[in-house]
């Protein structure tokens, strides 16, 4: 009687596995991603000397590493353990921190579009932020880099900007030799132009600039291509929001199945 008994209630070993192969793989991300911070954190010496965590002005790239991988390592952790033991107590934890985060998102869109001047205004604040201390970490300079080449931009809202760091303030009393100046990832890549697109670093006048140097900032240069890939931008914040959706609902399923089976006993 036993058996026929237990033939009606089972874990659907289906969802059990997918969901510890699916969180196995999330897992090992969360620790590739925690891996790559730590190492940077290390080549900077931050691991040997704390305290120097404070000293970076700006946003420092390592912490989305490190935050990122963090988040990926706890939900694959609770998601891949709760799944194969049984447990239902990690699979509850990995669907409600799922639930948060999903919420957060869908807040952070909301508010994103409500508030979209404030944001602009934040972002500009962001950027300048980071033009201050763009020599103070190798990491920053080269996420401000590519961010300028990329976009083909300088600046929050144009090269001016760059007046804000000290090595490229315009003052007289600067003794950088990049005074007056703006980073080469400012300059147009025009291969005619090369030997002067060397000097493109150094404020010229607004005719000379648009032929050297990217005259647009990289605040209008983003809402453009955020404008322009609006469908793919969409399609991925979706495609993320049903996934989310479609690991809650398979936790919750296993759950009820686990708690079903353990009712039976």
């Amino acid at each position: 009687t036993s058996r026929k008994h237990y033939k009606g209630q089972e874990v659907s070993c289906c969802i059990k596995y997918f969901i510890f192969g699916f969180n196995i793989i999330f897992w090992l991300l969360g620790v590739a991603f925690l891996g790559i911070g730590l190492w940077a954190w290390n080549e900077k010496g931050v691991l040997s000397n704390l305290s120097s965590i404070t000293d970076l002005g700006g946003f420092d790239p390592v912490w989305l590493f490190l935050v990122v991988g963090g988040v990926m390592f706890i939900l694959g952790f609770a998601g891949c353990i709760g799944a194969l033991r049984e447990n239902t107590f990690l699979l509850k934890f990995f669907s409600v921190f799922l639930g948060i985060i999903f919420f957060l998102e869908l807040t952070a869109g909301v508010l994103a579009f409500v508030f979209k001047d404030w944001i602009k205004d934040q972002l500009n604040f962001f950027i300048n932020n980071n033009i201050r201390a763009y020599r103070d970490d190798i990491d920053l300079q080269n996420l401000i880099d590519f961010t300028q080449e990329y976009w083909e931009c300088c600046g929050a809202f144009g090269a001016d900007d760059w007046n804000l760091n000290i090595y490229f303030n315009c003052t007289e009393s600067n003794p950088s030799r990049e005074k007056c100046g703006v980073p080469f990832s400012c300059c147009t890549k025009d291969p005619a132009h090369f030997i002067l697109v060397l000097q493109c670093r150094f404020f010229v006048d607004s005719e000379e600039q648009r032929t050297y140097i990217h005259v647009k900032g990289c605040v209008p240069q983003f809402e453009k291509w955020l404008q322009d890939n609006l469908t793919v931008v969409a399609g991925i914040f979706i495609g993320i929001a049903l996934l989310q959706i479609f690991g809650i609902c398979l936790a919750q399923n296993l759950v009820s199945d686990i708690e079903a089976v353990r009712a039976s006993w």
